[in-house]
């Protein structure tokens, strides 16, 4: 017999928003948790903002969300290394997300001798600060990247993200680094105990089946993949694994919560 879901995780682009406008029923089913006391997080690859910042931008759209109900890659690389290395230095391409969250774990932000080179997402990233991370993953420093998305979305088409530039830099070096956030159930597990959940009364919503639907499987957890983003429904059949259920938009979870 299938458990009840009495938590949530979802992505955010392509399942509660898109492009800054919300997603048929996104605002519905976020205030139908935040109605019936639901445990839930908003989860996001993209390092570039604060859960504030986030918070923010989806109440421009319509939808209500605290910022403690986002967790971003931002926010669980931060955690990761504060585990691995409590206290660390560390070298960081990226954006306020990105050294917001690194700077509360406790870390120093440094190019000389750093413990990791931590890379995450920027619009402006620079040929010296790449240049900087090469030298010093040579030298020695562990390489640490936020996600392994290659591209982001943008008005005018996609952009380069965490998962190109990264790539550049395993070129240089030899090095492929360490992806913290999806698909990694590391991101996962993290946002589970953020709000004391079990995986086996758990739920992934997501809209890409490459990112949220294999960490929400790797991580034990009931996936629901959504047809109003990145993944259409012929796209499933290309993937050796599946999600538990397929639907047209997050509109028909809501009588699920």
């Amino acid at each position: 017999m299938t458990e009840e879901i009495k938590s949530w995780l979802t992505d955010m682009d392509g399942v509660l928003v898109h492009e800054g406008y919300a997603l048929p029923g996104a605002a519905e089913f976020i205030a139908r948790l935040t109605e019936l006391d639901r445990p839930y997080q908003v989860l996001t690859n993209n390092s570039i903002f604060t859960p504030r910042d986030l918070s923010a931008r989806l109440a421009a759209s319509g939808i209500k969300v605290p910022e403690e109900r986002i967790w971003t890659s931002a926010l669980a690389t931060a955690t990761f290394v504060a585990q691995q290395m409590p206290g660390g230095r560390a070298y960081v391409i990226g954006e306020a997300g990105l050294t917001t969250a690194l700077y509360q774990a406790g870390y120093i932000m440094t190019d000389v001798d750093p413990d990791y080179v931590i890379l995450g997402e920027t619009r402006t990233y620079s040929f010296s600060s790449i240049t900087r991370a090469i030298r010093l993953i040579r030298d020695g420093a562990r390489f640490i990247a936020t996600n392994p998305d290659p591209t982001g979305p943008s008005t005018e088409g996609p952009l380069p993200a965490t998962g190109a530039v990264a790539a550049l830099i395993t070129k240089a070096t030899g090095r492929s680094p360490y992806f913290v956030g999806k698909p990694n159930p590391v991101m996962i597990r993290a946002a589970l105990n953020r709000i004391e959940a079990h995986s086996e009364t758990t739920a992934m919503i997501g809209d890409r089946m490459d990112t949220d639907v294999l960490a929400g499987m790797e991580a034990g957890l009931r996936t629901f993949l959504v047809l109003t983003g990145s993944t259409t429904e012929a796209d499933v059949e290309k993937y050796p694994f599946r999600p538990t259920e397929v639907r047209p938009s997050i509109a028909e979870l809501i009588d699920r919560v």
